[in-house]
């Protein structure tokens, strides 16, 4: 265990340091650059005061991201992140006046450590391939998450001036606004006026450039004809065409979301799927590729990050909470947990109701009397548990072993 514990107050610029004992007296106190001749800084300090590769000097930081982070994991030493609003705390209990420096709060995340290391959990020593996996992942799914963001954009504007377009591509059975065809269509007719001049070669000839649709062409032909020269309100003409042209920024806008997911969405799989755990975790129902890999980037590829799968289950948010006090006792649903993991979760569990197991369960959960949203957290629940278990033997989904009677009633 070592004796002396380090503090970093991380700023975009610089970082402040500092070094205290087992007693809490500061060792040292230094100011780096945030570029390489200051992480050296750093590790020369460290090494002054005992660091070596037998005995690294552990490291609070109040972020788990950056380069400074990601170079001081590279050595093999357990970094702390502490959360903010936690180091407020500490923060007030060391003083009452509300003073606050740099210099201090590297000081006081020092004290965290030598104080309180117990009650904090390290960054996970995930492999290199897993941090990839992660950084694609959350890519993606951020990729996607714009993607929807400039769809709602474009649908709020087309439903000010241009009704014909949301009709044809927008709502329950149509491709949707992100969707290749509806882009192409309103790239080239960005306004109700040019759309009824459409002739049906014309249309045609857009159609093939964009995908295929399941009814034909012949027949998406003569739909989009039929809508386009309907009869709808209309701007002014001048005002129709100035909000054509905003829409033709906004359609350009999507297509750069579109390309985006794609591309990431291809790159994600191809790390994924050379992961070692990829075989495994892709053989549960409901996961597929993409989901896999977020499921991976979540939980990272370190099996001692978790002390048993119930802590895993609590990072998901997949495990209530209890509250009691006095005779009060109320259990509800975790709302500090990873939200990433969460969302893909929900999705997971709602796609492995496909699967016989899993909807048995849920319907159990259901007749019992939970609601539709419980019973699928129950079931997420469910699946992590199985997933930490194959995680740690190496073995692949067993449906019989993870469903079978005498676990569900335990469940």
């Amino acid at each position: 265990m070592s004796t002396v514990y380090c503090g970093i107050d991380w700023a975009e610029g610089h970082h402040d340091i500092a070094l205290v004992d087992h007693d809490g007296h500061q060792l040292a106190k230094l100011r780096i650059s945030d570029d390489s001749a200051g992480f050296h800084a750093l590790l020369e300090l460290l090494a002054r005061h005992g660091d070596s590769a037998e005995s690294l000097i552990p490291v609070a930081i109040e972020t788990p991201r950056g380069l400074l982070v990601a170079c001081l994991r590279a050595t093999g030493r357990k970094i702390y992140a502490i959360n903010p609003l936690a180091a407020a705390r500490y923060r007030d209990r060391g003083s009452v006046a509300r003073a606050k420096s740099d210099a201090a709060d590297a000081r006081m995340l020092a004290n965290i450590l030598r104080t309180d290391r117990h009650a904090h959990r390290a960054l996970p020593t995930d492999s290199e391939a897993g941090q990839a996996v992660a950084a694609l992942a959350r890519a993606h799914q951020d990729a996607v998450w714009d993607r929807q963001q400039m769809s709602n954009r474009l649908r709020s504007h087309l439903r000010e001036y241009y009704p014909a377009a949301l009709i044809a591509f927008h709502g329950a059975g149509k491709p949707g606004l992100d969707s290749r065809r509806a882009r192409v269509v309103l790239a080239a007719v960005p306004t109700p006026a040019d759309a009824a001049k459409l002739t049906r070669s014309q249309l045609r000839a857009l159609l093939k450039r964009a995908d295929r649709p399941r009814r034909g062409i012949e027949a998406e032909v003569e739909r989009l004809r039929d809508i386009f020269r309907a009869g709808y309100l209309h701007q002014l003409p001048q005002v129709e065409h100035a909000m054509g042209r905003q829409a033709l920024a906004l359609i350009q806008q999507l297509d750069a979301a579109c390309n985006s997911v794609d591309q990431l969405a291809t790159a994600t799989e191809e790390a994924f799927l050379a992961h070692p755990d990829a075989e495994i975790i892709t053989s549960f129902p409901g996961l597929s590729v993409l989901s896999g890999a977020r499921v991976l980037a979540e939980i990272g590829d370190d099996r001692e990050r978790f002390a048993d799968a119930r802590a895993m289950k609590a990072y998901a948010g997949a495990a209530p909470v209890t509250r009691a006090s006095g005779r009060s006792r109320v259990v509800v649903a975790r709302t500090v947990k990873n939200q990433r993991l969460a969302s893909t979760g929900y999705m997971w569990a709602f796609a492995a109701l496909r699967s016989e197991h899993p909807r048995a369960h849920y319907d159990r959960r259901r007749e019992a009397g939970e609601r539709h949203t419980s019973a699928l957290r129950n079931l997420f629940n469910k699946l992590l548990g199985c997933l930490y278990h194959c995680l740690h033997t190496r073995t692949l989904y067993d449906s019989q072993r993870a469903f079978g009677p005498s676990l569900a009633l335990a469940a």
